[in-house]
């Protein structure tokens, strides 16, 4: 089982839903870097269960125990060791559907592969890994802060319902974490009428990257879209990415998506914003912009028609602490494995000599 992702900035994270607590190592992180541990933990409460009140009940502090890579407040260069306790688990609330598998989850194709798995919440395959991710992508945050290189995610459709005419002034507020446009109240009703049947829905997660440098990602298996495209996919609950036009580019002319340029004042302005920042793998200097489509989440209460691990045809209600969406939640979990990434391909430029 893969539990690490980068190459010479790395995270690896271990832990289960329901264990006694999650945690990993961040590896290859640079020595100097101021590492303030209030951000940290103002990015995990962003994500932490108890978070919103379109989410799920399930209250975690999520105060993450840094162990190792840090002294008097600056990264040391050795490797950031890091653990979060798990305090509020319930496995009982999963006592009934131990030998059903959840409509959606990962129970069947886990049970295919492994042989055994952990039915409480999903063990490796719940949302709540992606704790460990954020911490990682706060680390990453700061590593950019340096380069003046920012990255923010907002929701711009919730439940069918999309943003309209908004503008892009993050941070965004909860409990939706989405821009102020009209469209707002009718995208948190979206979620809260799913909650009240019993049910969810899923949404759109737009994330831009600012202030980006020019030269970053490879040409071939490498490319900058490639991996964060693997990073994002990585996300359980992701459906989907494109990048800038992204779909409708296949509804273009040459002379429509083409991104026209021009030099101004020694500097080079693009015209439009099809390429989404990325040209040919490699960053073009331009804000990296990239949609995300979200899933429904699968735990609902509603009726389900499923089989058990005997083959077995039944019913299943999954009843506990989940989300109506998953979308609030995702936000700070997308604009993570983007810094990740983003730290990776800056350090790899600085290996080669190159910034």
């Amino acid at each position: 089982m893969s539990s690490s992702i980068g190459k010479l900035l790395t995270l690896t994270t271990f832990g289960e839903s329901h264990g006694v607590a999650l945690g990993g190592v961040v590896d290859g992180y640079p020595a100097g870097i101021e590492i303030d541990e209030d951000f940290i933990e103002s990015e995990m409460a962003r994500r932490r269960p108890g978070s919103t009140t379109l989410g799920t009940q399930r209250s975690e502090d999520d105060i993450p125990r840094i162990l190792s890579g840090v002294f008097n407040g600056v990264s040391t260069g050795t490797p950031i060791g890091f653990v979060i306790e798990n305090k509020t688990q319930r496995s009982s609330d999963y006592g009934e559907i131990a030998h059903k598998y959840r409509p959606g989850h990962a129970d069947y194709t886990y049970d295919m592969k492994y042989g055994i798995r952990d039915y409480r919440g999903g063990g490796r395959s719940s949302g709540r890994e992606t704790s460990c991710r954020v911490f990682g992508g706060a680390l990453a945050k700061l590593l950019l802060r340096k380069e003046g290189i920012s990255v923010n995610a907002g929701v711009i459709e919730a439940g069918g319902i999309k943003a309209v005419n908004y503008s892009w002034n993050p941070p965004f507020k909860g409990p939706l974490y989405a821009p102020e446009n009209r469209n707002l109240p009718d995208m948190e009703k979206a979620i809260r009428d799913a909650k009240m049947d019993t049910d969810s829905v899923g949404g759109i997660i737009e994330c831009r990257i600012e202030n980006m440098l020019p030269g970053l990602g490879d040409p071939v298996f490498d490319k900058l879209d490639a991996t964060l495209a693997h990073a994002i996919m990585s996300i359980g609950a992701v459906k989907g990415i494109e990048f800038g036009s992204g779909f409708d580019a296949a509804r273009k002319k040459g002379s429509e998506n083409n991104d026209a340029m021009r030099a101004e004042n020694g500097k080079v302005e693009f015209l439009s914003h099809n390429a989404g920042g990325i040209l040919g793998g490699i960053s073009n200097g331009d804000d990296i912009v990239f949609r995300v489509a979200i899933k429904p989440t699968a735990s609902i209460a509603k009726e389900q028609l499923t089989i058990t691990d005997t083959l077995e045809n039944t019913t299943i209600s999954v009843h506990g602490r989940h989300d109506p969406a998953i979308v609030p939640r995702a936000v700070p979990v997308i604009e993570a494995m983007a810094a990740l990434v983003i730290a990776d391909h800056l350090l790899i430029e600085r290996a080669y000599g190159r910034r």
